[in-house]
């Protein structure tokens, strides 16, 4: 039997806020660790680990994971996630494609590089929100 992993992660931000719970699709393996990167800064949104602001959380890959943020304030936000299956902290790349799975709320088109913030924008209220986010490999 196989049980859900849920992450929590708080954001510094405020306490009041809506929560937004990810669950992710389409892993090809259990190994390593997932990765998510919450960030309203169109300048931060592939780069999202440079965000002073932004919420991350990591959870152990499986069938079943979840992460859930837990008090975000309202606003408009994108999220981006990689699937770091060799527990490295990093996305793996050879000449410029991803060597691990990677994925965007609102689960846009691929079209020559990764997607616009825009693509992934999705908005956050006061109440609980959900984003079904598809991992995709190219390698």
């Amino acid at each position: 039997m196989v049980l859900p992993l849920l992450l929590t992660a708080n954001s510094a931000a405020a306490d009041t806020g809506g929560n937004l719970t990810v669950r992710f699709t389409g892993l090809r393996s259990a190994k390593g660790m997932i990765r998510a990167c919450l960030t309203q800064e169109q300048r931060f949104f592939l780069t999202c680990d440079k965000d002073p602001n932004a919420i991350r959380a990591n959870v152990a890959a499986g069938p079943d994971a979840r992460v859930r943020f837990h008090g975000v304030v309202s606003g408009d936000y994108a999220l981006a996630v990689m699937h770091d299956e060799n527990g490295n902290g990093r996305l793996d790349v050879m000449m410029g494609i991803p060597r691990e799975g990677v994925g965007f709320s609102r689960n846009p088109a691929f079209h020559f590089g990764p997607p616009k913030f825009s693509a992934a924008r999705f908005t956050i209220g006061a109440g609980d929100a959900a984003q079904e986010v598809r991992i995709k490999y190219f390698l």
